[in-house]
């Protein structure tokens, strides 16, 4: 598996990416809603002058099979950064097969290369191999109210 950062040439693919990911939550039961996302938009939030998030790819076989869409945050408290993950897909076909622990190892370089004190990130209770795939790294839930639960991990 290879992680690769997303460029401009690749909004039309992080839309696709996000509709999947759309889908997956629909059937879960953890989306009802519609996207109002656009490639414009994309575009505009994640390669203009201000980027206000990120996108890594992983790829198997030359294809990307998944993508991680996360920014920073900052603690004035601790005066460090932190990541706030957004989104973590990766499609069905090739779930435990290592895409999804590539991307998060690759976060996790991030982190340190940028001295973040910890990755957080919400996932549905109901994803329930999502959850055990996050446990198995090391995530902890730090609340949960009804399916929602808040997760952190420190690599």
């Amino acid at each position: 598996m290879k992680v690769r950062t997303a460029t401009p040439d690749d909004v039309s693919l992080i839309f696709s990416l996000i509709k999947k990911k759309a889908e997956f939550d629909r059937n879960i039961g953890a989306f009802s809603g519609s996207l109002r996302v656009s490639e414009e938009k994309i575009r505009k939030t994640l390669f203009g002058a201000i980027p206000f998030s990120y996108v890594l790819f992983v790829e198997d076989s030359g294809r990307e099979v998944g993508f991680a869409l996360y920014g920073f945050r900052y603690s004035s408290f601790a005066g460090q950064p932190s990541i706030w993950l957004d989104d973590l897909y990766v499609d069905e076909e090739i779930r435990s097969q290592g895409a999804g622990a590539a991307l998060m190892s690759h976060l996790a370089q991030i982190a340190k290369e940028n001295d973040c004190t910890h990755l957080a990130w919400n996932a549905d209770a109901r994803n329930i191999r999502g959850l055990s795939f996050y446990h198995r790294l090391g995530a902890r839930i730090t609340e949960q109210k009804g399916n929602q639960c808040w997760l952190t991990w420190t690599p």
